[in-house]
């Protein structure tokens, strides 16, 4: 899947997802919103953001 249809399944901007691969902090609704794009459920945010729990 392209960083475009990403964005676009997940409803945020391309430049969005370019800073969420850079490692730019961004919303847990805005985490939610691009796992549900890859088919994923919310309790996988810890293998796609690893960090997520060493930020508390």
């Amino acid at each position: 899947m392209s960083k475009a249809e990403l964005a676009r399944r997940a409803g945020v901007s391309p430049l969005t997802i370019d800073r969420v691969e850079a490692g730019c902090p961004c919303r847990m609704d805005t985490k939610r919103k691009i796992l549900e794009a890859l088919g994923l459920k919310p309790s996988a945010r810890a293998e796609v953001w690893p960090d997520i729990d060493a930020q508390g």
